[in-house]
């Protein structure tokens, strides 16, 4: 009899270390996601931690450490957390999505894209995994199907200026201008101050050949990003395209300092000073042009012009000849450097 009432005793007790182990660690749990949504990633991770240890069973405490682990960008250590959590909840819609950014911020494209679609399926109502599966489509170039994801994100969350930006360079990626125009629009609609919108919006309306409308939204980009060397050369292409020969130079020239190796920047530089009269100052941004793109032809082409417009017949002739030869080994589609000499 005796026995028997020791052993209820040790059960009571055993249970109550049980209730108070369970106690502390939701205690923790509390403390953990105050910490992570103020930002403190330390003390977020050494409640859960501790919580973890506490009670490993519960699904908070592990969902917890994982996305302060991944915040904090300890990768190794989130996918650990995060492939023993997904074999304990394989149905937990949440793991699967972070174990998926943490396979993407390392690199694992595939295994990242598995993760958010078992995600998706799981849970097919929230934005961010709608978003962060895009986000791994556009990276390994899947444009159409990223389109896809991003329609079902916005139509979550319309209210999400970047989704709009995704989705219009997704559209612009498939052949889909019109539609990416009216997407950078809704993202300039939504936040005016959108870093780089106009520049997309303007890349938008260039492609399509409506380079004053371009041109509009570059130069209201170019006052917020003075130093992006991809603002200042497309500015810059788009007023040579215009025959604005002098204003374009003062655009490329800059982009020509700020990406020293960006070879179109150069080849469309030493263009405009040749338009513009300018063909001896034209010749060393031509032969760097050739250096950075040596199997291109179009700069041959126009460093023969300028070499005969100082007078260099027998230099400008080689420089044709190697035109032809360049040209001529390029698929026959042609391309970019075939249709910028006319």
């Amino acid at each position: 009899m005796r026995s028997i009432c020791t052993a209820v005793v040790c059960l009571f007790l055993l249970g109550s270390v049980l209730c108070r182990a369970q106690e502390d660690a939701q205690n923790l749990i509390r403390s953990g996601k105050a910490a992570l949504e103020a930002g403190d990633l330390g003390h977020a991770s050494a409640d859960f931690e501790k919580a973890r240890q506490l009670a490993p069973e519960n699904l908070e405490a592990n969902r917890g450490l994982l996305l302060t682990y991944l915040e904090a960008g300890r990768l190794r250590e989130a996918e650990a957390i995060g492939t023993s959590s997904a074999a304990r909840w394989p149905q937990d819609a949440q793991i699967q999505h972070w174990l998926g950014l943490v396979y993407f911020k390392t690199g694992r494209n595939e295994q990242a894209l598995e993760s958010l679609q078992r995600s998706e399926k799981l849970e097919g109502s929230h934005f961010d995994i709608h978003f962060d599966t895009a986000l791994v489509l556009l990276e390994t170039k899947q444009y159409s199907p990223a389109a896809d994801e991003l329609e079902k994100a916005i139509k979550l969350n319309p209210s999400t200026a970047l989704a709009h930006v995704l989705l219009g360079r997704a559209y612009q990626n498939s052949n889909r201008t019109v539609q990416a125009i009216s997407e950078f629009q809704s993202a300039l609609r939504i936040d005016p101050n959108l870093p780089l919108g106009h520049y997309h919006l303007g890349f938008a309306y260039a492609s399509i050949g409506r380079n004053a409308e371009a041109i509009t939204e570059y130069n209201k980009e170019i006052v917020r990003s003075p130093e992006n060397p991809n603002v200042q050369y497309e500015l810059g292409h788009c007023l040579l395209e215009t025959g604005d020969w002098k204003t374009a130079m003062v655009h490329l020239q800059k982009a020509t300092e700020l990406a020293p190796q960006n070879g179109d920047a150069a080849y469309d530089l030493g263009k405009a000073m040749v338009l513009e009269g300018d063909a001896a100052g034209a010749i060393p941004v031509l032969r760097r042009a050739i250096e950075l793109n040596p199997t291109d032809p179009s700069p041959h082409y126009q460093l023969a012009r300028a070499l005969e417009k100082i007078g260099n017949a027998e230099e400008a002739k080689l420089e044709r000849q190697r035109f032809a030869e360049l040209k001529k080994a390029q698929p026959q589609t042609g391309g970019m450097a075939t249709g910028r000499i006319q």
